[in-house]
This record gives structure tokens, C-alpha cells and sequence, in this order.
């Protein structure tokens, strides 16, 4: 699969730019602040429907524009397909397939498959659980887009049982009040069961990819692991926010109605709990990935080079797991590499280059050019504020 060309609208800084692409490998080459980042972030927008630098859409639209436009003619084998995303401030984002009457934008999930890399994977490893959960539901979308509605109730019964629980904060409960909770625990573990099993189905796919990345990435002495902690599945830590104490292995097997009676459950154990401090504390939204290099957690013991190598395992075993999941020819994700490179030792830059040069359209963002390795030879394009210019061979 790649992006044969890219129209973007009142997108971050540009007003209007249109970018021609090829299969292969294509170089975005600029100091800081010229924009190059924001023309692979609209690809990668077009894939995910969310942006690796920012958690809400309005950053994305230009400072004195109301919206955002993102257009893509993706070619997949013999088979083209323009998106078009509008992106909204006020308003729920829309999307346009083939030029068709608008839909719902969570309806072109999955049209684009892309796997980015960015210096912002580090939180993969660093930073809190949201950041481990977040990268699972991505990836599950783009393997089944039908989860997106899925991860979008969840999202929604979470906002709605929380609101209510913070009502019933400190008060008594009455027999009315049991009942619309119930009511609640009822939506909540239903489509919660749903998005834990996805999940955890999603994590026993990718654990292989991503072992196999890791051993490539570096020199393969150490086993990298990625473990489910659920808090249907054990008990709950008194940090609010913090993950379930134990492991989710058992939870793997079990279906969809097996995880939702064990999830109602889990819930009426907590209830006085949930009731004092006015939240939801059993759900996906609680859940943790735990990243082990051998027995050891990698948040606080690697060091800064397998901290770094864990990052790109997790993402390049994403694109091993997107290519096995469709083996169609052209059909393998599109690689975007933003400012990876500057930040990794002279090894790393080199075995990371060598494992994705092959595929079929690789997108690659540089502040010096000399930073990208000659493995990754190829178009090249200066960006300057408001458009960029090509390098000739």
C-alpha cells in the first residue's frame, strides 16, 4: 500500500499544499519548525484518525480556520481509493470515501494502514498507562475497523457511570439509586468486556511481532515481553490511576460472556469503593501493558538504548503484524519514520534502516540529511515554510 498523493487544507501551517508520492522510499528534509512533521502527521492522521503529537484535534486546524481538510488517493494492489477527513472544532469530524456523501469519520478507519514512528514512542515505555493503552487500540483498529465503534460506547458508558458516580459521592444509597447503577454496571461491562477482549486478542498477536523486532533491533540477549495487567482480573492498587496488581492470563481464554459476569462481578466488589471517591475503578480504562525485558520491567530499569529499542518493537512489530494479517500483495502498511533517526546511536539508526527499507513506501523526516542511513536512499525534498522543493538525484 502507499499514498500516491496528499492534499492538505488549512492544515497546521499550511493553508494549501499538495505532495505527489511514490512507492519507495521518500525523504522530508528541514530545520525545526518548518512543517516537514506535519505532513506525515496528516498521513498518519489519515490511518488512525488521531495524531502522535497531540490528544485532541483543534492543535490540527489553522489558527483562523474553523476546520481542516486531509485528502489521500491511497493505492492498494490494482486498487486506488481517495479519503477525504474533515476535521472539525465545534463540530463531530466527518469523512468522504470515493467522493461519496459524507459519513461518520470513524468510517474510513482502517482504509490507510500506517505504522509511525516518532520520538514521542518513548512515552510508549515511559510514560503512563494511557499512552500503552492507546497504542493497543490503534493497533486493533486498524485490524478490525468495526472496534472503533467499540472503543467510542466504551468511551462514552465510562463518561456517563462516572458522572453519576460523582453525583452519588458521599450520599446514602437508596434502592433507586442501586437500581440506575446496576443499569449502568450493565452497560459498562458489556462493551467494556468487549474492548478487554479485543484487546488482550490484539496483545497475543503482536507478542511474537513484536519479540522478533526486539531481537533485530538489538543483539537478541534479552527476551522482550509485554503482559496484559487487567483490573477485572486482580486487585485494585489505591492510586486511582494506577493499573490492576496482577496479570490478565487467565482472561485470555474466556469469551465475551465469561468476561463480562467476571467483570460484574469485580464490580459489586468495588462498589463502596466506586461510590467514595465518585469513579469508575474496574474497566479497560484501568488496565495496564507491562513491559518486561526478561523479568525486569523496562520503565525505571533499561537503560536510555533498550528503553529506545523497546519503542520501535512495539511499533515495527505493529507493521510485521499488519503485513501477516493481509498477505495480499500490496496490501502492507505504509512505514513513516519522523525524527527517529537523529535520535538513536549509530547501531540502532543502522538496523532499524535495514529491517524497513523493503517495504513498500517508507516516509522519512530529518533535520540533516546525513542523519538518514544510505540504506534508506531515495527521494529526497526540502520543506521550506509553506511547500518544499525536491532534491535532484
Amino acid at each position: 500500500m502507499y499514498v500516491q498523493h496528499l492534499s492538505l487544507t488549512d492544515f497546521r501551517s499550511y493553508s494549501q499544499l499538495e505532495v505527489a508520492l511514490e512507492p519507495g522510499v521518500t525523504v522530508f528534509v528541514g530545520p525545526n519548525g518548518v512543517g516537514k512533521t506535519n505532513i506525515v502527521e496528516a498521513i498518519g492522521y489519515l490511518g488512525s484518525l488521531s495524531s502522535h503529537r497531540v490528544s485532541t484535534d483543534r492543535p490540527l486546524i489553522a489558527f483562523d480556520a474553523d476546520r481542516a481538510l486531509v485528502r489521500g488517493r491511497l493505492v492498494r494492489g490494482a486498487q486506488a481509493t481517495s479519503v477525504e477527513l474533515e476535521i472539525n472544532g465545534e463540530r463531530a469530524n466527518r469523512a468522504r470515501i470515493n467522493r461519496a456523501n459524507p459519513v461518520r469519520a470513524r468510517d474510513a478507519a482502517g482504509i490507510l494502514r500506517s505504522v509511525l514512528f516518532a520520538p514521542e514512542d518513548l512515552a510508549l515505555v515511559k510514560g503512563d498507562p494511557s499512552h500503552r493503552r492507546r497504542f493497543l487500540d490503534e493497533l486493533m483498529v486498524l485490524l478490525v475497523p468495526h472496534h472503533a465503534g467499540i472503543r467510542a460506547d466504551y468511551e462514552r458508558v465510562l463518561k456517563q457511570r462516572n458522572a453519576l458516580l460523582k453525583s452519588l459521592r458521599g450520599s446514602r444509597l437508596t434502592t433507586a439509586h442501586e437500581t440506575t447503577l446496576e443499569v449502568w454496571d450493565q452497560h459498562l461491562a458489556a462493551v467494556g468486556s468487549q474492548l478487554l477482549h479485543a484487546r488482550l486478542a490484539v496483545l497475543t498477536r503482536l507478542l511474537p511481532h513484536m519479540q522478533k523486532a526486539y531481537r533485530e533491533l538489538t543483539d537478541g540477549s534479552k527476551l522482550a515481553v509485554a503482559a496484559y495487567r487487567s483490573s477485572v482480573a486482580g486487585s485494585l492498587p489505591e492510586d486511582d490511576d494506577g493499573p490492576a496488581a496482577s496479570s490478565a492470563e487467565d482472561l485470555a481464554a474466556l469469551s465475551v460472556e465469561e468476561l463480562t459476569a467476571k467483570f460484574l462481578a469485580r464490580i459489586a466488589e468495588q462498589r463502596r469503593k466506586e461510590t467514595e471517591r465518585g469513579i469508575s475503578l474496574v474497566g479497560p480504562h484501568r488496565d495496564e501493558v507491562e513491559l518486561l525485558l526478561g523479568r525486569a520491567q523496562v520503565k525505571g530499569y533499561a537503560s536510555h538504548g533498550e528503553t529506545w529499542s523497546m519503542a520501535l518493537a512495539l511499533r515495527l512489530g505493529s507493521y510485521y503484524l499488519l503485513t501477516d494479517d493481509d498477505q495480499t500483495p500490496g496490501s502492507s502498511p505504509v512505514l513513516i519514520l519522523d525524527d527517529v533517526f537523529a535520535e538513536l546511536d549509530s547501531d540502532r539508526r543502522e538496523r532499524l534502516a535495514s529491517v524497513v527499507a523493503g517495504a513498500e513506501q517508507v516516509l522519512v523526516t530529518a533535520a540533516v540529511g546525513d542523519d538518514v542511513p544510505a540504506a534508506l536512499d531515495g527521494r529526497q525534498f526540502t520543506v521550506i515554510p509553506g511547500g518544499f522543493r525536491e532534491i535532484p538525484a
